[in-house]
């Protein structure tokens, strides 16, 4: 009896391992690059926020460096899912996988509050990971590209730095945008459930979901934005990106906005993801005069 109970215990343990494996995207790395995972950029109670730091410390100089967001609805996602990073690789550039504090855990503005740390956090260890951070690319698809959003429109506004307000040497040179929520405070906020919950003790209070929402920092001096959203988007209203582009064009942002007609949340063809893909890279290129 007791055999077969460590047999399935066996089973059991494999099982889960498999399960956790399988939403974990394998990266694989040029000559050269090195991993370290779980890097902790900060300790918030019992909670510690982690990020995955892929770098080339061999490179001629200093790379630039792509910090990628997970969506999720700021609700579940993790970094581990997350993958599709060779372009970059080929390109020299460093990434950085973030994870952050889901609702669940705490409302906002705790998840932008941990993006900036993540990405000051690196700022601060430049040299350890061979980085340039007057290059930094902030990327997010959803609720990722919300965070990437509000970080990068931050840009040395320090509001939501947490332990890092002193760190200021550094540039948000692009922000990328796969159809994101830009404004919070719209009618019917409270109707989204997963905004609502991610909202918190903000829901109903215009001037606090303003400052969670990144239409509201939009200035002539804010970073260049690349943008695409899918106008049948069911999630995320393409309203929602229409009238960001709106504003950049309005304060003279330097943008480019991808339209996936009948588009869904994300969910584009092959074929128009690598039209995406590609037209990303071009931007980030660019605007990095590289």
């Amino acid at each position: 009896m007791k055999r077969l109970f460590l047999i399935g215990l066996l089973l059991w343990s494999v099982l889960v391992s498999a399960q956790e494996e399988a939403g974990v995207k394998k990266l694989s790395l040029p000559e050269g690059y090195e991993a370290k995972l779980d890097v902790v950029y900060t300790t918030v109670g019992n909670w510690k926020g982690r990020e995955d730091v892929y770098f080339n410390a061999k490179a001629e100089k200093p790379t630039p460096v792509v910090f990628n967001i997970h969506g999720g609805g700021w609700n579940h996602g993790t970094k581990e899912s997350q993958s599709g990073f060779g372009s970059f690789f080929k390109m020299g550039f460093a990434v950085v996988n973030i994870e952050y504090r889901l609702s669940g855990v705490a409302a906002a503005p705790a998840a932008v509050e941990d993006v900036r740390s993540a990405i000051l956090y690196v700022v601060l260890h430049a040299k350890e990971y061979h980085i340039n951070p007057q290059q930094i690319v902030v990327m997010g698809s959803s609720a990722g590209a919300h965070l990437a959003l509000m970080a990068g429109l931050l840009q040395n506004d320090n509001r939501f730095d947490a332990d890092f307000k002193d760190v200021t040497n550094f540039r948000i040179a692009a922000i990328i945008d796969k159809y994101s929520p830009t404004d919070l405070t719209v009618a019917g906020i409270e109707k989204n459930k997963s905004a609502a919950a991610w909202l918190g003790s903000y829901l109903g209070n215009q001037e606090k979901m303003a400052s969670v929402s990144p239409i509201y920092y939009v200035k002539k001096t804010s970073p260049p934005i690349f943008i695409v959203h899918g106008n049948a988007d069911p999630t995320v209203p393409y309203a929602q990106s229409t009238a960001l582009k709106k504003k950049l064009d309005e304060a003279g942002v330097i943008n480019e906005m991808i339209t996936v007609e009948d588009g869904g949340h994300g969910n584009f063809t092959k074929e128009k993801k690598d039209e995406v893909s590609a037209a990303i890279i071009q931007f980030i290129k660019k605007q990095l005069q590289l």
